[in-house]
């Protein structure tokens, strides 16, 4: 038998089915048919805090399970299961959700008090001292903050967007002024070439072969020119994917460490929950 997590409801029923309530020690087993995850058999978790993911209740439950037949990063499912032992975890769980809630708060730079007032009224309603209304009240106008907050966010992403659209469009006006500036500056090359070809027929041959040879200077210029563009794009494009991924990178090593903390806080909470109630 394996050692593993679920939890069940306030009932000590499970969260689907019409079975009737667990008893501590008792052990159900599902001799025959198919057992699936998601569909039939019974389900625990790894850790408390992948069981959390599917309570349906806060009676916390320490289990012992057969064999898996299915399983995935978050679950699995056997034939039978004890349950070993059994705790409402009501009070730790919210004190759980308001430490992360806090954590959360502090590395997104929030200063909105309803924000931090929906945590202090969370904890003090967790110890009796505050009513379900209060509890809420302070709820409701932390989501009114919460969305304030989304939408400034979102207008500074546009106003950020729109700069940078502002300077593309900066730096595409001069490119172009530099391309009317460089043709002017080319067609009166032209015309006073021109008018020193009719000045001197006499050289023409020798004007015809330097005009070959500037055409061609002037081409293998140009593919130089749009080789080294080619190339500064290409580079710039790999540059910002390059950024990009770090910022991905970053991002998910972020969540992983948050995730990290929150399994180890809910493990050192629910060890704290069984050994005051065993004492």
């Amino acid at each position: 038998m394996k050692v593993a997590y679920h939890f069940l409801k306030d009932n000590m029923c499970g969260g689907y089915g019409n079975e009737p309530a667990w008893a501590v020690g008792e052990t159900r087993c599902i001799p025959k048919g198919k057992i699936a995850l998601c569909e039939r058999g019974y389900h625990s978790s790894p850790s408390w805090y992948d069981a959390l993911g599917y309570a349906q209740g806060s009676m916390a439950c320490i289990v012992q399970v057969s064999k898996p037949i299915a399983e995935d990063d978050s679950k699995q499912v056997s034939r039978e299961r004890k349950l070993v032992d059994a705790r409402d975890a009501t009070k730790v769980l919210r004190t759980w959700g308001c430490d992360c809630a806090e954590r959360a708060l502090k590395k997104a730079k929030v200063t909105d008090k309803r924000s931090w007032n929906a945590i202090k009224v969370a904890r003090l309603f967790n110890d009796g001292k505050a009513t379900p209304k209060e509890l809420a009240d302070a709820r409701d106008d932390a989501r009114d903050a919460a969305y304030v907050y989304t939408y400034a966010a979102a207008a500074a992403d546009a106003s950020r967007a729109a700069t940078r659209d502002a300077r593309a469009a900066a730096r595409d006006a001069r490119a172009a002024a530099r391309a009317v500036a460089d043709a002017y500056t080319y067609a009166a090359a032209a015309r006073d070439a021109a008018d020193a070809r009719d000045a001197a027929r006499d050289a023409r041959a020798a004007s015809w072969a330097a005009a070959r040879d500037a055409r061609a200077a002037a081409r293998a210029v140009a593919w130089a020119a749009r080789d080294a563009t080619w190339a500064a794009t290409w580079a710039a494009w790999d540059a910002s994917w390059e950024a990009a991924g770090a910022a991905w990178a970053a991002a998910d090593a972020s969540r992983a460490a948050e995730i990290k903390w929150q399994k180890r806080h809910l493990n050192k909470l629910m060890k704290e929950l069984i050994e005051k109630e065993e004492k």
